[in-house]
């Protein structure tokens, strides 16, 4: 992100504390940009920031914390790409709406963000618990108000790895120790992104 965005957007949020952030509206807070317009450097965006995943509608949604994954091209789309466990509720809530959002925030909130991967909604009321905020995208997803960079994505590809589709030692013996404990192998899940947003 350039010097002079990085002056607008503080300026921005400034404004946002002293307008009371959880009482805005979602066209309020963000702007709509083309996935090619996004400045993030996708190494920190995922490996340092790490991604919110949520899926669901305002009557029933999860949130996760990913910190593998990443974004380019597939049959000229624009997409992004995640491994998760295929006993992740989070997931099987977006197979079941095949929509979802990946969501990044400031190192401000990495404690919240954290937090959606330190238990499971399918067992816990854990979406009650954060201090974030929930909003809908004008397409019906959920995001967060606090969220800086936003991905609204379409679920096209889900791929079940296996262990020997790995050379590696190292990542055959990770790949067995995720069966081992959802009794079924990674999924890489591929979804185009339909929308970016980022904050005013």
């Amino acid at each position: 992100m350039s010097c002079g965005n990085q002056e607008k957007k503080d300026s921005t949020e400034q404004n946002v504390d002293s307008k009371n952030l959880k009482e805005m509206s979602f066209d309020e807070l963000f702007t709509s940009i083309s996935p090619e317009e996004i400045t993030d450097n996708v190494f920190k965006l995922v490996g340092k920031d790490f991604t919110v995943i949520t899926a669901g509608k305002e009557s029933h949604f999860n949130s996760m914390t990913a910190s593998w994954g990443g974004v380019g091209i597939l049959f000229n789309k624009p997409v992004t790409w995640c491994s998760l466990r295929a006993n992740r509720y989070t997931l099987e809530i977006m197979k079941k709406e095949q929509t979802y959002t990946l969501s990044y925030f400031a190192d401000e909130y990495k404690d919240q963000v954290l937090f959606f991967g330190s238990k499971s909604g399918r067992d816990t009321d854990k979406m009650k618990e954060t201090t974030l905020t929930p909003v809908q995208t004008p397409t019906g997803d959920i995001t967060y108000k606090e969220a800086r960079l936003i991905l609204e994505c379409k679920l096209v590809e889900l791929t079940t790895v296996s262990p020997d589709d790995f050379y590696n030692q190292e990542d055959k013996d990770f790949i067995r120790g995720g069966y081992e404990e959802a009794k079924e192998y990674h999924k890489l899940m591929f979804g185009e992104i339909t929308n970016v947003w980022v904050r005013k």
